[in-house]
């Protein structure tokens, strides 16, 4: 058995005797002794005792009770009693010292043993509480998030710091009080305060939806100007724990971590109808009107509170700002579309170098691509993926930079050898453009767009779906565009031929699928530029 220092208060010297021998008896060796309550009380600061027995009536001067609470003021130690009084009035006084253990006299062995090891481990389970208690109401004092409770009855039972500065709330004023009376949260920039965070678990406020912006409520610090989408979830630190009351948040917060709020009716139900917790809600967005007079915009959570049993007590309701991250965001958003800008006029520029030498086809990369983007529309194509198509259209003939310009001009058919010079242009544009970090495969739909399907293409004679799908777009666009404008050797042959010559080679040299579409862009009355 471990070694412990005991405390044996005891005025009569024949009991404090046989008290003595017991306990060295049962292993606990020899306690320290005092006689009377001042003697307890100075014995306990100097030595500071892992168990106290206390005799209730110590003769003249104060009494074991008055003596343990004084101990208790100095040193959070167990106290187990040893009177032969049982009357209600000492049982009462004795209670209000939260004591260990009490017993009465004559008790045997056993009964003491059993009294301090109970007594011991209790204390132990106690203090590790009340260290899992303090560690507990430092991390909701120092965290960024603010943290707020409420009871089943939306009154505020916990508020930590980060909480009280954004909402101006005072924790000294707004314990007990309803919600509403103190916190002006407006979820979702509907322009209603929201009432009672209980209300979030009974029917939670739907997340905004990616990409749609949250409007500051009218008339509620609409001079904010930011405008963000939803944001993911922060850090759920307070997401779905069981929060103590209150307490003083300078100090150790005293009450049930349980959840028990003040406020609870014992026996009851939390909700009507309802007597198990919810999940938390999604992360939902919402403003909060903050001491400085302006809406904040806000990202906040509620988690349910329940007690032992299952029950709802209340909610935690768990917010961030989030101004920082809109305007974060908002610049990240005008950087990007700064880039993409950049990158339009630099794909337009590239174009038009490679049309200026060849003045007869000037505009042709812009028609395919501008054709080849409508019948991407139609078939479905993703946003991303047609704005790949449209650079791929915009750059499909930058190859023919390197073909000299006697050839692009000449105004009769080319020889066997000038067609060959001719159709290396993909190759040339495939390798011009493979070492720019494209985020689509631009430069392989570039190196493709002369493929067919058949596998009579060039540079690869690739067939069948070994052609990306963009590419396969870009060859028919190509061809319409190309036989329905002016070439050096030919006037235009119009827009007939052009649609005659994809639905000759639909299935065999074309994409079926990509002709059917082109036909009818035109039969809907589709216009090249």
């Amino acid at each position: 058995m471990a070694y412990c220092k005991i405390l044996l208060v005891e005025d009569e010297a024949v009991s404090a005797l046989d008290m003595r021998r017991r306990l060295r008896s049962l292993g606990y060796g020899e306690p320290v002794l005092a006689n009377n309550g001042e003697q307890a009380v100075e014995t306990a600061r100097n030595q500071k005792p892992d168990l106290v027995l206390m005799d209730i009536v110590l003769g003249e001067g104060m009494d074991g009770i008055d003596a343990a609470s004084r101990i208790l003021a100095l040193h959070a130690v167990p106290v187990i009693y040893m009177t032969s009084h049982e009357d209600p009035e000492t049982l009462q006084r004795a209670k209000i010292t939260e004591p260990f253990g009490y017993l009465l006299k004559p008790f045997e062995d056993r009964d003491l043993r059993t009294s301090i090891e109970m007594a011991l481990y209790k204390h132990q389970m106690d203090h590790e509480t009340r260290r899992k208690e303090r560690w507990f109401a430092t991390t909701l004092r120092s965290i960024a998030d603010a943290v707020l409770t409420v009871d089943r009855h939306g009154r505020i039972t916990y508020i930590n710091a980060s909480a009280e500065a954004m909402t101006g709330a005072d924790h000294h004023t707004c314990i007990d009080r309803h919600f509403a009376e103190h916190v002006d949260i407006r979820p979702g920039g509907n322009g209603h305060s929201l009432q009672d965070p209980n209300d979030l678990l009974a029917q939670p406020v739907p997340p905004v939806p990616p990409g749609q912006p949250v409007q500051p409520p009218q008339g509620f610090g609409a001079n904010s100007g930011l405008h963000a989408p939803f944001f993911p979830p922060l850090s759920p630190l307070a997401q779905g724990v069981s929060a103590p009351r209150h307490g003083n948040l300078s100090g150790d917060l005293s009450g049930d971590l349980s959840g028990n709020l003040s406020g609870d009716i014992p026996g009851q139900p939390a909700f009507a109808g309802q007597s198990s917790p919810t999940g938390p809600t999604a992360m939902t967005e919402a403003f909060v009107h903050g001491p400085d007079g302006r809406a904040h915009p806000i990202e906040m959570s509620a988690s349910p509170l329940a007690d032992p049993d299952g029950r709802r007590v209340g909610t935690v309701l768990v917010f961030r700002d989030i101004t920082e991250r809109r305007q974060s965001e908002a610049a990240l958003r005008r950087s990007v579309e700064d880039l993409r800008r950049t990158l339009r006029q630099t794909v337009s520029a590239l174009a038009t170098a490679s049309e200026k030498r060849d003045p007869y086809t000037a505009g042709h990369q812009a028609r395919v691509a501008e054709l080849a983007h409508a019948m991407a529309v139609r078939i479905g194509l993703s946003g991303e993926r047609l704005e790949g198509l449209r650079v791929a259209g915009m750059l499909h003939d930058i190859g023919k930079i390197h073909i000299p310009a006697e050839i692009l001009a000449k105004p009769t058919r080319l020889s066997d050898l000038e067609m060959g010079i001719m159709r290396t242009h993909s190759q040339v544009g495939y390798d011009i453009l493979k070492e720019i970090e494209f985020p689509w495969p631009v430069a392989q739909i570039v190196l493709q767009h002369h493929e067919r399907l058949d596998g009579t293409g060039y540079p690869h004679a690739l067939s069948g779906d070994d052609i990306l799908l963009e590419a396969r777009i870009l060859a028919v666009a190509d061809v319409v565009e190309a036989m329905s404008s002016h070439r050096p050797y030919r006037a235009s042959l119009g827009l007939g031929p052009a649609l005659a010559e994809i639905a000759a080679g639909r299935g065999t040299r074309y994409d079926r699928n990509m002709v059917d579409v082109c036909v009818s862009l035109f039969h809907d009355g589709f216009i090249l530029s």
